[in-house]
């Protein structure tokens, strides 16, 4: 894996009256899109505005290319609600030396909007979609995305996720796609980083921490001491149980448990209940 990151977040702490994220090393290198996952409230909204210079970290580095070269798309746009799609053009390009009238236009037409309408009138989708244009026209190399498909309907989550796909088909670029919605990770994310209550519980290339974990489940007979405690997240039910368990672990496995691969909801949610349980 290429040490060319885009953006890098080493030994990253941040306090607050009730709630403290990290230490937190989080690196996203050119030519790989990283998930940034956890559930509302596991701290990262406040990661990525630490990563963008919008909040000071307590403790820790931070390193990010030239913001010129960055596109962010929030959950909601931070524009005026007056703006017009055309007023993007004139009050953004400027700051931008590789603005792109051409591909802006070519994008709002992707996106379904008339350059006279206004912020306040978008839709949730319209207002990812031109946050989207906005990034791509400026010649954004990284893209910072903040639960950009919470809230969308499925056919608005799925051409985002195609414009991303389309994005990292070169190699200068990288994402960092934040979210709880973790079946948005199966098409594009190549590492995954999983937070829980501001704390990293996994973090490497998504496809090795798949195969490092499986799920299993059986019969009440199934379950012996040593098994159950080495599962993580167990859950008991009426016909059984089930949990997340090391692949290196499976030997303990009698021939009635099951196991089948994990997703990476599995690993936040079983990862996550397993550190509340210990």
């Amino acid at each position: 894996m290429t040490s060319d990151n885009l953006l890098a977040l080493k030994g990253i702490t941040k306090e607050y009256k009730e709630f403290r994220l990290g230490p937190l090393d989080l690196s996203v290198p050119r030519g790989y899109v990283m998930g940034l996952v956890g559930a509302n409230g596991a701290g990262k909204t406040t990661a990525i505005k630490i990563a963008l210079g919008a909040v000071l970290p307590g403790n820790g580095s931070v390193h990010l290319i030239d913001k010129t070269r960055v596109g962010v798309v929030l959950d909601r746009p931070c524009w005026q609600p007056g703006w017009q799609v055309r007023d993007l053009s004139r009050l953004l390009g400027p700051f931008y030396p590789g603005w792109n009238q051409r591909v802006f236009d070519e994008l709002c037409e992707w996106a379904g909007v008339s350059q006279r309408l206004k912020v306040r009138e978008f839709s949730r989708g319209m207002g990812m979609k031109v946050q989207v244009a906005v990034a791509l026209a400026h010649g954004a190399e990284l893209l910072v995305l903040d639960e950009p498909t919470s809230g969308l309907d499925p056919l608005a989550r799925g051409e985002l996720l195609d414009k991303l796909s389309e994005f990292m088909t070169s190699e200068r670029h990288s994402v960092l796609f934040s979210t709880h919605i973790t079946s948005d990770l199966d098409r594009i994310a190549d590492l995954v980083t999983i937070l829980d209550a501001g704390r990293v519980i996994a973090s490497g290339v998504r496809d090795d921490l798949l195969e490092a974990w499986a799920m299993v489940r059986g019969g009440a007979a199934d379950l012996t001491g040593e098994l159950r405690a080495r599962i993580r997240g167990l859950r008991q039910h009426s016909a059984g149980w089930e949990g997340l368990i090391a692949a290196a672990d499976l030997g303990l496995c009698g021939a009635g448990v099951v196991a089948d691969t994990p997703s990476v909801e599995d690993l936040l949610v079983h990862l996550a209940k397993g550190r509340k349980d210990a």
